[in-house]
């Protein structure tokens, strides 16, 4: 093998010693990662935007038609709501994608590290096809040669 692949064979073997195993790396490790996870999971989810619309028509309806309004038009209350719960999901669905980000980046490096290795491998496929084709070439040319002798010899 040239020095230049095993070098880069040992720089590769070097990472993997340094990486933690997918499972490490895919779980969320603590309370807030495993919450920011499950926040985005619900709200992310088709589920999440019928129940929430759901509430919405029905909070509208209530404060529109009812006498006992809890929240007149122009729904001064619901904005708050709604205000408050953007404020707090969308920083916690940020952070779920970090984390996410981090481990597509992990897994982009596994697979360029796998691409090196499949390069490696191929190339010495191709240098041991050659030394083969080599020494076919060298046989046939010998078989020729003895062959042209034999028949100087004969003639």
């Amino acid at each position: 093998m040239p020095e230049t692949a095993q070098e880069l064979l040992d720089q590769l073997r070097e990472r993997a010693r340094e990486r933690p195993a997918p499972p490490d790396i895919v779980a969320p490790k603590g309370f807030a990662a495993r919450a920011a996870d499950k926040v985005a999971e619900v709200v992310g989810s088709w589920r999440f935007i019928i129940i929430q619309s759901g509430l919405l028509f029905a909070w509208i309806i209530f404060n529109a038609v009812s006498a006992e309004r809890v929240d007149p038009y122009p729904f001064i209350l619901l904005n708050l709501l709604l205000s408050f719960q953007a404020a707090y999901t969308a920083p916690i669905i940020m952070m779920s994608q970090n984390r996410q980000s981090e481990i597509d980046r992990q897994r982009a490096i596994e697979d360029y590290d796998i691409n090196c290795k499949a390069e490696l491998e191929i190339e010495t496929l191709h240098q041991k096809i050659d030394l083969l084709r080599e020494q076919e070439i060298a046989a046939l040319t010998a078989a020729v040669e003895r062959l042209t002798k034999m028949l100087e010899a004969k003639g």
